[in-house]
């Protein structure tokens, strides 16, 4: 086991039921029950990688608005771990990255989205992560890196964010996705399988329609760790679009499905 990259696309998936999320739901069949989750989301934001650090069930964030009362009355009562998070800030220490912990933060929509579909039972402890979009491409690689040894421990490292995300030019109405949109994804995926890290360290310069797929990188900062975390091999898990352009590209690292 060693780390997932999800897409939480719509914060609608969490009261879904169609091929994406039978996806997830089949996904946390399969996987091996990890003892604990490590996940970097990108709805959280700070200079230094924070940690979400207690023992206690985490509060609800609803950070979306618009949407049916039914999204706000969802509730995914997960713990936290001090004992993860412990090993989490060693590991990355050991690699001279600085971390922080904040001790009140809830689970935001980016991790509870996903969780709800993955591991319905809400009783593996989560340490959630914060992102920042300002490093470049290769510290953020290096994140994952350092928190290989997560593995060795049974604790699944799962980034949630999306590949292609930009909410501007969504169309409501288009049912089939941009070209453009497959293409970039696509030559990210030749960069993971063939496990060229330098390209990936350089997409925005050299992957197709970078600057229209990725216009602020927080939702693909979590891609760049988890590939991190990677030490041998990459597989697509789903590849599907929305809105004619939102991917919900979901790649797997070092897993034994």
């Amino acid at each position: 086991m060693s780390s997932l990259f999800l897409s939480h696309g719509s914060p609608l998936i969490a009261i879904r039921e169609d091929s994406y999320t039978k996806f997830l739901h089949k996904l946390g069949q399969e996987l091996k029950r990890p003892k604990a989750i490590v996940l970097f989301t990108a709805h959280w934001e700070s200079e230094v990688l924070t940690l979400s650090c207690h023992d206690e069930t985490y509060k609800m964030i609803y950070d979306f608005g618009g949407f049916p009362d039914e999204m706000y009355q969802i509730t995914y009562p997960a713990k936290g771990s001090t004992e993860v998070v412990k090993l989490t800030q060693q590991l990355l220490s050991n690699k001279g990255i600085t971390t922080k912990l904040d001790t009140d933060r809830g689970l935001d929509h980016g991790s509870w989205t996903l969780l709800k579909h993955l591991y319905p039972d809400a009783t593996i402890p989560v340490v959630q992560a914060s992102v920042n979009p300002f490093l470049p491409a290769e510290e953020q690689y290096q994140i994952g890196e350092a928190l290989r040894g997560l593995a060795k421990h049974d604790i699944l490292l799962i980034g949630s964010g999306s590949t292609v995300h930009n909410l501007h030019i969504l169309n409501w109405d288009q049912k089939e996705p941009e070209q453009w949109a497959i293409q970039f994804d696509q030559w990210l995926i030749d960069q993971i399988t063939t496990q060229n890290k330098e390209a990936l360290f350089h997409y925005a310069s050299q992957a197709p329609h970078a600057e229209r797929a990725v216009p602020r990188p927080e939702h693909f900062v979590p891609f760049l760790i988890t590939a991190g975390a990677c030490s041998s091999e990459a597989s697509v898990l789903f590849q599907g679009y929305e809105l004619g352009s939102l991917s919900y590209l979901c790649v797997g690292f070092d897993l034994n499905l």
